[in-house]
């Protein structure tokens, strides 16, 4: 109840606030190659700042995230970001072993946030052990896939496109939107 509330609020505040989102989605078309729109951006891992440090802040190309894997990569607006916490990503946390019987390797939570804010985030949420969580420090992967929306006006920035899903067979895109919860989303074995 409060989730559905919270949801109209928000739709209320974005259209009060002329927020609009790219909406080019159109643009990557289902099957499309994600490496070759991004072919040199890299995701950040969760982690601490001393993790960082100690990694030499390693990032993690696009090409080593999908090399011979079945991934569902979601993407959210921010890290704390209420609907997120509450249903967002619980809803795949708690859909993590469907996605693995379904032959999916991994679950990637991804947004435009610092890979500490997501590390914290990650915590909070206790998903580590059931979802990876990315940070997109500057935004490249989701420019790259024309996922991006102004949040401006409510001191936002510049972030990802509410609750956008693909799942991705050695890196090709299946479905480029998907407005459902991850534990109504039906997978066609032939996709797999």
């Amino acid at each position: 109840m409060t989730g559905t509330f919270v949801k109209r609020v928000m739709k209320s505040l974005c259209a009060a606030h002329g927020m609009r989102s790219s909406s080019s989605l159109a643009k990557v078309k289902v099957g499309t190659d994600i490496l070759s729109i991004a072919p040199n951006v890299s995701l950040q891992i969760a982690r601490t700042w001393d993790q960082g440090v100690a990694s030499s802040f390693l990032t993690t190309p696009l090409v080593d995230i999908f090399k011979d894997k079945k991934v569902v990569i979601f993407g959210i607006p921010g890290a704390f970001t209420g609907v997120c916490s509450e249903e967002h990503v619980p809803t795949y946390m708690d859909n993590a072993d469907m996605f693995k019987a379904k032959g999916i390797d991994f679950v990637i939570c991804v947004a435009i946030n610092d890979p500490y804010t997501m590390n914290e985030w990650a915590e909070k949420l206790q998903g580590k052990d059931t979802i990876e969580f990315y940070g997109d420090f500057d935004g490249s992967f989701h420019r790259s896939l024309k996922l991006v929306t102004d949040l401006s006006n409510v001191l936002l920035g510049t972030r990802s496109e509410s609750k956008y899903l693909r799942i991705v067979t050695t890196r090709r895109g299946f479905y480029p939107r998907v407005p459902v919860p991850a534990d109504k989303i039906v997978i066609p074995d032939q996709d797999l």
